[in-house]
């Protein structure tokens, strides 16, 4: 009687379960919408000129204007912001991923007085807005002569992004299971050649979720470029963008074509990064 009420119930669900379905396809649709059109617009509009910008802002170009893109390969103004921010993400991440993996191993293997309090502190750092500290950061940069320079956005950067990716780390190493670690101890491995042969790699994908939040932040971080660098040579892209929008306000075709471009590598390193920052986050999530 119970299989009989329970198969008879079964169909029942169906038609709800399929209505949520279709509700979850038709949001990401949506979604996808909001994220999709604007590139496929800007891409468009970098091959018009401003006149079919006016004329037909939506449809595609007539004719395809490759000037505007063709420009800025050959132009410094886009080349020397994208190498200064590959420069400085690079720089970041390898500080921060390196600096953080140390830090998450202590907090995550060693058992000290203190160690959840320091933990703590650490987590406390994700509330607190880059912005407020933004007019006490400047003045310590400039007292220390780091304006100008390429490191007075490196450190920073490197130091506000430790709250993140000391959590995502520390999660990852707890679940790597004891008897692995005493195992390697029996077989004559110290701390830190557990930590190095062992743990780093077992933690790649965790390595590489970090590394990626990493670069992302730093290659779209606006605010602190903008305070640090008078250097036109040391801007990064999206100061870059923003400097190039005002010298080019009047050929919108121009601007887009030039925002297009800022877009690829960051997509480019996501698209291929994609993977292992997807199975990263679950794996701490499923771990942890």
């Amino acid at each position: 009687m119970t299989g009989r009420s329970a198969r008879a119930k079964a169909p029942g669900r169906r038609p709800g379960a399929r209505f949520r379905g279709l509700i979850l396809h038709a949001i990401v649709i949506v979604l996808g919408a909001f994220i999709v059109v604007p590139i496929v617009y800007g891409v468009l509009g970098g091959f018009k000129d401003n006149a079919q910008l006016t004329a037909n802002p939506f449809g595609l170009p007539s004719p395809w204007v490759f000037s505007n893109y063709t420009d800025l390969f050959v132009s410094s103004s886009f080349w020397r912001p994208l190498g200064n921010s590959v420069l400085i993400g690079v720089s970041t991440t390898l500080l921060v991923v390196s600096v953080s993996a140390l830090a998450a191993f202590v907090f995550a293997r060693f058992a000290f007085r203190g160690r959840e309090l320091i933990f703590t502190l650490f987590s406390v750092g994700l509330m607190f807005p880059f912005a407020v500290a933004i007019l006490p950061l400047f003045i310590l940069l400039r007292t220390f002569g780091l304006l100008d320079n390429p490191l007075g956005v490196i450190l920073p950067q490197a130091a506000f992004g430790l709250p993140v990716t000391i959590i995502v780390l520390r999660t990852f190493f707890r679940s790597i299971p004891r008897e692995v670690e005493e195992a390697a101890t029996l077989d004559g491995c110290t701390a830190y050649g557990f930590f190095w042969r062992i743990l780093l790699p077992m933690a790649r994908p965790a390595l590489a979720t970090v590394s990626v939040l990493a670069i992302v932040a730093s290659w779209n971080n606006f605010m602190l470029p903008l305070v640090v660098f008078n250097d036109p040579d040391l801007w990064t892209i999206p100061v870059g963008v923003q400097q190039f929008q005002g010298q080019y306000s009047d050929d919108t075709a121009r601007v887009l074509a030039y925002v297009v471009l800022a877009m690829l590598p960051a997509l480019g390193f996501y698209s291929i990064a994609e993977r292992h920052l997807i199975g990263g986050l679950a794996a701490g999530a499923t771990k942890g």
